[in-house]
């Protein structure tokens, strides 16, 4: 896969970069990630980027050609290769999971990240998507493509060490992640559960499916209105209901 930052501000990617599983992925060639500065496309002494809004209005936008000739550099550099051009955007498409295992098919990302006020409309022709991280607005876009970044380089082939970890995770299987445990068994009280290690497997796999199903029906239901439950996961979410009903009349 080949990723390209387009950004102001290419040296905040340093960090997220440099370290863990994003470092490991580019180590390993599973992953390029090249950073344009698109300022160097600006116009005049000071490689003017942003400009005040026809009509007026409060802010600065980002002018066109800076961004376009941005692009042209990365088409002329990467003539062959398929891409898909996201724009970090607070009215885009929320960003999530799913969209995180798309984009880690894809042969080449490219990420738009803005700054100041937003964008000069023509920037859209551009893109392919236009993606937010969620509702609410960041000075710029680079921490959103950091995030896009982690959450796709993650699901690539070898870059985990163990691969069924991003098929656990919370959200790849439309539930939350059950709880984990490890070492010592007891700690100030709180013990590991039995089944845990009891080497029943077909156990563990049932406490893990119950677990997440619980977790998700509590903290996120609305997750839920979108999945076909089985039998067996109607007849959990009823014991839920049972047991949450006990605990309110105690109150």
């Amino acid at each position: 896969m080949k990723i390209d930052v387009v950004t102001l501000f290419p040296e905040m990617f340093d960090g997220p970069l440099g370290h863990s599983i994003v470092s490991r992925a580019i180590d390993k060639g599973l992953v390029e990630v090249n950073r344009v500065n698109f300022r160097q496309f600006g116009k005049g002494k000071h490689q003017v980027v942003d400009d005040t809004p026809y009509g007026g209005g409060a802010g600065m936008l980002l002018k066109p050609d800076p961004l376009f000739e941005a692009m042209e550099s990365i088409e002329t550099r990467e003539r062959e290769t398929k891409k898909r051009v996201i724009l970090m955007d607070p009215a885009g498409k929320p960003f999530n999971q799913a969209m995180a295992e798309d984009f880690s098919k894809e042969e080449h990302l490219v990420f738009l990240c803005g700054h100041y006020e937003g964008y000069d409309e023509r920037i859209r022709s551009l893109v392919t998507d236009e993606v937010s991280l969620g509702d609410y607005v960041l000075t710029g876009g680079e921490l959103a493509a950091m995030v896009m970044i982690d959450a796709s380089v993650r699901l690539l082939p070898s870059a985990l060490g163990n691969a069924s970890s991003a098929e656990t995770d919370s959200h790849s299987s439309g539930l939350l992640e059950h709880p984990h445990y490890t070492r010592p068994a007891e700690y100030k009280g709180m013990k590991v559960p039995d089944v845990l290690m009891s080497g029943n497997h077909a156990k563990i796999d049932e406490w893990r499916h119950r677990e997440s199903l619980k977790r998700t029906f509590f903290r996120r239901p609305d997750m839920l209105e979108k999945r076909e439950l089985t039998q067996q996961e109607k007849q959990w979410i009823t014991e839920f209901e049972t047991e949450n009903s006990d605990e309110e009349s105690l109150f």
